[in-house]
């Protein structure tokens, strides 16, 4: 057969699928919601009847478009396209209703499944024998499967994001515990990419706030060694450029002990040993005198 003859027979099937869609429509789409009760109204409760009418009715709609557009067998049209999008909206609904992409795509196999098996019963041909037929739709409900995982990881990748942006927030808690003096305690290990996090949020802090003390508080690192000693002696001297004083306290006996084997030196680094100290050490390199209330 020449191409020509296979593209005639391809319009040919669309046209027929066309019009039958049109003329069964209210059928079919009735007997489609059957799959979408079953998936989505159950004790998950991740859509209602109506929710699931609509899609029903709305995906019937879609892909009655789609025959009889001009290019119904091409991936890249904009129906196909419009399709593909629709099938995205619904995994990406589901997912936010707490629902998982496995039940989508589930739902998806048994949607054409459902819709072959319509079509055979309203058209009274036997479908399931038509190669071409089937793998129209197979063609056409594979890709709605991608759009549908698609969907789904750009959602975890939002999600993560998210969380990254969290944990952000988290690994850089700096506090203004004064007019010009801020806080920053360091727990767990200090990796490059933390240095890096903790350094740009720290020196935003600085300028914003136009601190002159820092205190960097060390009471929750654990251990360390010559590649965390050498991120925290970038982090100081990043804090002595822009100006303020760093003030490291809460070094523990460990700590002190890993310090000197390392030969790191902290000859010109202010050290105290708890970050109370360390608060007084910058209210004095400040002129800032606090004292107690007193009783009456």
């Amino acid at each position: 057969m020449t191409q020509k003859n296979k593209t005639m027979e391809k319009n040919g099937l669309s046209e027929k699928l066309a019009a039958l869609f049109s003329l069964k429509i209210g059928n079919i789409s009735a007997t489609l919601e059957e799959p979408g009760r079953k998936f989505f109204c159950g004790d998950s409760r991740l859509m209602d009847e109506d929710d699931v009418a609509d899609f029903s009715a709305e995906f019937l709609n879609l892909i009655t478009v789609l025959l009889g557009s001009k290019e119904p067998f091409n991936r890249e049209s904009p129906e196909f396209h419009a399709l593909e999008m629709f099938f995205a909206s619904l995994s990406r609904k589901i997912l936010l209703r707490g629902g998982n992409v496995e039940n989508v795509v589930r739902y998806t196999q048994l949607l054409q499944h459902t819709l072959i098996g319509a079509l055979e019963t309203d058209s009274g041909i036997a479908f399931s024998q038509s190669r071409s037929v089937l793998l129209y739709f197979t063609g056409v409900f594979n890709e709605l499967i991608m759009a549908v995982f698609r969907a789904y990881l750009e959602e975890k990748e939002q999600a993560l994001h998210v969380q990254e942006e969290a944990l952000r927030e988290t690994a850089t808690p700096i506090t203004e515990i004064w007019d010009g003096v801020l806080t920053l305690p360091i727990i767990g290990t200090l990796d490059s990419s933390r240095t890096m996090l903790v350094m740009e949020a720290l020196l935003n802090r600085i300028a914003k706030d136009h601190a002159r003390a820092v205190v960097m508080d060390l009471t929750g690192v654990k251990n360390i060694d010559s590649q965390v000693s050498h991120h925290l002696i970038q982090i100081v001297h990043a804090i002595q450029l822009m100006g303020s004083n760093a003030i490291i306290t809460g070094i523990q006996p460990e700590i002190a002990r890993a310090l000197v084997s390392l030969n790191i030196d902290l000859a010109n680094i202010t050290t105290r040993a708890s970050l109370s100290d360390g608060l007084k050490e910058a209210f004095r390199l400040m002129d800032i005198h606090v004292s107690r209330k007193a009783e009456q």
